[in-house]
């Protein structure tokens, strides 16, 4: 089961990033306040990921569990991870000196595919628990 998971989280982890820096790239000439070209980065980057790990690792691949229904709390949760990830990214780019826009989408992409793949990692080991009677 950790290759699954190893796979599920390089998957998310590329696809967020390059999501993210595309999503920057596009949008930056248009979204001029960084924080909201941030947050939006991290939010398509985020959906993307999740898709792109449900079609190649469970669906084309075939391994793992199907995740078909997904509990309302995961969404809102994943919601919030893509803000905070997101707007850590534009931390992190400022720190750096580079709020350029594909820089600040790459990044929100990136830290929010790492908290939305903490919390996928979270449900899965809740989920797989045995239940105690």
């Amino acid at each position: 089961m950790s290759g699954v998971t190893t796979l599920s989280l390089l998957v998310v982890l590329i696809v967020g990033t390059v999501v993210g820096a595309l999503v920057g790239l596009v949008l930056g000439g248009t979204i001029t306040h960084f924080s909201l070209l941030a947050i939006v980065a991290g939010l398509v980057a985020t959906i993307a990921a999740t898709i792109a790990r449900n079609v190649l690792v469970f669906r084309e691949i075939g391994v793992g569990p199907s995740d078909a229904a997904i509990p309302t709390i995961v969404l809102l949760y994943a919601g919030i991870a893509s803000v905070v990830g997101s707007l850590a990214g534009l931390e992190v780019a400022l720190l750096l000196h580079e709020p350029f826009p594909v820089w600040i989408g790459a990044l929100a992409g990136l830290l929010s595919s790492i908290l939305m793949g903490l919390l996928m990692i979270t449900y899965h080991m809740h989920c797989d628990r045995p239940v105690r009677k």
